[in-house]
Order: C-alpha cells, then sequence, then structure tokens
C-alpha cells in the first residue's frame, strides 16, 4: 500500500542529529561521525537504525547512563599481528568508533589483503550493513558483528534473554554485476527491538513468533512485547551466540549483565565489535571458467542463482538499493510523520526550532 513520506534534506537532518549529540557533550568529530551514519540508514530505509534510534538508546544505555563516554579516546592495544588490531573504545561513541574501525581495516586490507578490527569496551554502533555497504561501494568484501546493548532474546528452547539481537552484517562488491553491492545484514531475532520500537510508534504488528510479553506468552503487539524470539530456532540461536563468543574472545564479559550497571561491580558491561575487511585479489585463485574476470564470474554465479525460474527472486540489499533510489529521486532523506514528531522531541532538547512538516515536500513509495 502507497506511504507518503515528507522529504528532509541531509544537511537538515545532520545538522539536527550533530546539534543532538553536541547537546550530550559528544566532541565535534563524533558528533558528525554519528550523524554521517544515521543519515545512511534512513537514505537507505532502515528505520529500526536511524538517528532517532541513535539517540533513543544513547539516553538509555549511552550517556544517558554508563555505556558511552563524550569525547572519550580510542587506545590501540599491542596485537602480534600486523594485519590484525586491537582497540580498547573507552566507551566512545559507538557509531563514530566502528566508521573509524571499518576505514582502519580497508586500509590494512590495502596492504595486507586483509584486515581485522576487534573493540573492546564499545558502545552499539547501530546499523552494521552501513559499514559493510560502504566498504563494498568502495570494492572490498566486508564483515562485521557486535554484541546487542542488551541480553534481550530468550535462546532456542530457553525461557530467560541471554543473548543479544546481535546482528552479522556481510557486504560484496557487485555493483559491476548487479547494479548495487549485496549486503547480507540481519539481527538474528526475528525482529530487532529497534522494528518493535517503529511499529509501535506506527501503531503496527509485530510478525508471529517473534516477541513474548512479560508472562513470556508469544504477542504481536509491540507494546507488549518483553523479549525477542531467535529467528529460525536453533539455526538464529547459534547465529546469535557466535557474536557472544567472539566478543568473549576480545574481551566482553557476561551478556545478561552488558549495560545494566547496577549489576556490574567489579565487572565489565560494555560491547564488542569485529570487523573483518578483505581485498578481492587476495582471494583470486585466478582460474575462471570460460576466462572471465573475476567480476564476470561473479556476475555469472548470480545469475544462475536468480535463473532457472528464479527471476523475481530479490538479492539481499536489493530493497536498500531501492530506498537509495527513492531518496535520490526525492532530493533528501524520507520520513513519517512520527518520525517528524521524534525529531522534534530531539530539537526541543537540543534547544532547536522545530521542524514544520507542512513546509516539507512529500514522496510517495
Amino acid at each position: 500500500m502507497p506511504e507518503t513520506y515528507f522529504i528532509v534534506s541531509e544537511s537538515q537532518h545532520n545538522a539536527l542529529i550533530e546539534a543532538a549529540y553536541r547537546h550530550r557533550g559528544f566532541d565535534a568529530d563524533e558528533a558528525r561521525e554519528g550523524a554521517i551514519v544515521c543519515a545512511d540508514a534512513s537514505r537507505h530505509g532502515i528505520r529500526t537504525h536511524n538517528g532517532i534510534k541513535a539517540l533513543h538508546l544513547d539516553h538509555l544505555f549511552g550517556s544517558g547512563s554508563k555505556g558511552c563516554v563524550p569525547g572519550a579516546k580510542i587506545e590501540e592495544k599491542p596485537s602480534k599481528f600486523e594485519a590484525a588490531k586491537i582497540w580498547n573504545a573507552n566507551r566512545k561513541l559507538g557509531q563514530s568508533t566502528a566508521y573509524r574501525a571499518i576505514n582502519e581495516a580497508i586500509r590494512l586490507a590495502d596492504k595486507y589483503g586483509v584486515g581485522t578490527v576487534s573493540v573492546d569496551n564499545a558502545f552499539h554502533y547501530l546499523w552494521g550493513g552501513g559499514y559493510v555497504m560502504d566498504a563494498a561501494r568502495r570494492g572490498y568484501i566486508a564483515y562485521t558483528n557486535c554484541t546487542a546493548a542488551l541480553a534481550e532474546v530468550v535462546p532456542f528452547g530457553g525461557k530467560f534473554p541471554t543473548l543479544g539481537t546481535n546482528p552479522h552484517s556481510w557486504g560484496f562488491p557487485t555493483t559491476e554485476a548487479v547494479g548495487y553491492p549485496i549486503v547480507i545484514d540481519w539481527a538474528t531475532s526475528v525482529v530487532a527491538m529497534g522494528r518493535v520500537q517503529q511499529l509501535a510508534r506506527e501503531g503496527k504488528s509485530l510478525p508471529p513468533d517473534a516477541a513474548v510479553d512479560e508472562n513470556g506468552q508469544v504477542t504481536t503487539d509491540p507494546k507488549k512485547a518483553k523479549f525477542l524470539i531467535p529467528f529460525g530456532a536453533h539455526k538464529g540461536y547459534g547465529l546469535a551466540l557466535i557474536n557472544e563468543i567472539v566478543g568473549g574472545f576480545i574481551g566482553g564479559s557476561l551478556p545478561t549483565i552488558r549495560n545494566r550497571w547496577e549489576k556490574t561491580e567489579g565487572d565489565k558491561g560494555t560491547c564488542c565489535f569485529f570487523f573483518q575487511v578483505i581485498h578481492p585479489d587476495a582471494i583470486s585463485g585466478g582460474a575462471f571458467a570460460k576466462g572471465r574476470s573475476q567480476q564476470q564470474n561473479v556476475k555469472a554465479v548470480i545469475q544462475d542463482v536468480l535463473g532457472h525460474g528464479n527471476e523475481k527472486c530479490m538479492l539481499p540489499g536489493q530493497l536498500e538499493a531501492g530506498w537509495a533510489k527513492h531518496s535520490a529521486t526525492a532530493g533528501g532523506l524520507l520520513f513519517t510523520k512520527a518520525e517528524i514528531e521524534a525529531f522534534n522531541e530531539l530539537a526541543t532538547e537540543a534547544k532547536l526550532p522545530l521542524w514544520d512538516a507542512s513546509a516539507f515536500k512529500t514522496y510517495t513509495v
């Protein structure tokens, strides 16, 4: 069903997000990088991890609590391996840290073929897909995962939430093959908590078997949703567990006390990130069939997958690429009426003029 959105220029959006972060004590670079990441999410239609979600998360668990320290400096720790960096983020703003980490991993991949950046004492970085998409757009294969801000997912067969929504994000440089980067990006729960919050804001229902209420009963009412359910039963559970174990190797502590500061005395309550970037040349065997180049070979593989009657199947990243086209056609970022109202709450906090919805042009999708 067609939906109408208000068109907000990226500069106006970024000015508000930067001002909101600055009002909370973040430095200019953090605020700018945070706004860039938020704008990228909105440009690609990621409503669950836009600027509203970012600042809400910061209020609940970041600078409004103990999870994030405005102006914190990243400390590089000793590493035995030139292509593997280890950082202590010192609770720096998550988007700012991740923005820098993906660029460092790209620099390492240019030099060594592959680069990794592992980050301890981090604050959640929001939309993981945006970082790997950026790397893929620049010609690299990229992966990231993080431990989510809270343990709010019940493991398969369990009854108490001991896992984060724990996303995995892969990006592939397939613009030459299909016109956009293929980005495989998902929370390991049926829906992310940001999606629950978005649906509650828009007055819509959850999909079935996505969440339970405070009594452990499955609910489709986002306002009653208390905990989340893994997608694919044991499969989603296993993928969520990967993030917790990787985080454990990096330095993360117990998932059930993460960002629950009343329980962290003598322990740690911060998130962990892992980034990996691979230069395509580093994995090229060179022996592609029929004399194809690497990119031609990738294109042939994708065409075969989407052939044989599968022509109407979508590729991961296709929806995001479609939203980016809508944003480009509209000449700005697209927001609902409820989102405009939420942005105005941020404007009030930052002591900025409110946005007048009637002053914005509209665009129907």
